[in-house]
């Protein structure tokens, strides 16, 4: 049985720039992000508080909250790795949700924050305090959910093991990220089932899929089945993982959007204002993108 609505959280004014070889400017990412706050979403990730040195095209945090124009009622969510982002966050504001963020296999985490894996979860447990602490909502992101580039098979088990220490943390939500596009419809099922019966409704579950081997909108179809009702995108498929080389980006919003809408699921957001958003994005950029809806455009019944 499928949902009458979901959620849909945005990530590419975060997850999907930091991925761009050129730097954006400041002033594009605030008129593109709040293009995306008039569409209907109700949710963006819209920076985080990593070093300069590792993610420079994220140094304007501070910047983009304070010129970003959302209107109530639209959550602002930053993305930290640690205390000493958290404090930079805190000093910031403008927000009101913090993820943090841990992967699944020891490899993968070593490879992406340089840390193990415990080492990370309690760096994600201390922000999540924090955040919590400073009147915040807090949320948690596993990477390598379905999947490890270097690991291979990544055990259910151990995914969940990380979430229940999130979510007794005080993480109100925990998102499974299919990092490098190695779900499948199958194992996504069972998975969401599973993570409903242990984590119980507490904490909301969240699906977040990359489309590297154009599985993307069919694992949201399996997780919708599984009792999944949160999901994350990002306009114009933007976004990605260095590795493998070559994967894609994020699921298309103006994708996921459509195909929901046709579902006669609700999303509560306006697919021309998210094709509005990815045009503008693809203009900025000056290339093609990786979005099906913004190519074809939505279905046209009226035919």
């Amino acid at each position: 049985m499928f949902p009458h609505s979901v959620a849909i959280r945005e990530v590419g004014p975060r997850d999907g720039f930091q991925n761009e070889p050129e730097v954006i400017p400041t002033a594009e990412k605030v008129r593109l992000i709040d293009m995306l706050a008039r569409t209907g979403l109700r949710r963006i990730e819209v920076t985080s508080f990593v070093r300069a040195d590792v993610i420079a095209q994220l140094a304007d945090a501070e910047a983009v909250l304070a010129q970003i124009d959302v209107p109530d009622g639209v959550s602002v969510s930053v993305l930290v790795p640690n205390e000493r982002g958290l404090e930079r966050a805190l000093a910031a504001g403008g927000f009101d949700t913090v993820s943090c963020f841990v992967s699944a296999s020891e490899t993968h985490n070593r490879h992406n924050v340089g840390r193990s894996v415990a080492e990370s979860l309690i760096a994600c447990e201390r922000v999540i305090e924090g955040a919590r602490s400073a009147g915040l909502s807090a949320g948690g992101v596993i990477a390598t959910s379905f999947g490890c580039p270097y690991e291979g098979v990544v055990e259910a088990g151990g995914v969940l093991e990380i979430a229940a220490r999130l979510a007794a943390a005080g993480a109100t939500e925990v998102g499974f990220g299919d990092t490098t596009g190695m779900a499948n419809p199958l194992a996504v099922a069972g998975f969401f089932t599973r993570a409903a019966q242990e984590l119980g409704s507490s904490v909301e579950l969240t699906a977040h899929f990359h489309n590297t081997r154009g599985q993307g909108l069919a694992n949201v179809v399996a997780a919708l089945g599984a009792g999944c009702r949160s999901f994350e995108s990002s306009f114009g498929e933007l976004g990605g993982c260095p590795v493998p080389a070559g994967a894609t980006g994020n699921i298309a919003t103006e994708d996921l959007v459509c195909m929901l809408e046709e579902m006669g699921i609700s999303t509560g957001v306006a697919l021309e204002s998210v094709l509005a958003a990815a045009a503008a994005v693809r203009a900025l950029l000056g290339r093609s993108l990786g979005s099906h809806t913004l190519v074809a455009g939505p279905i046209d019944w009226r035919r």
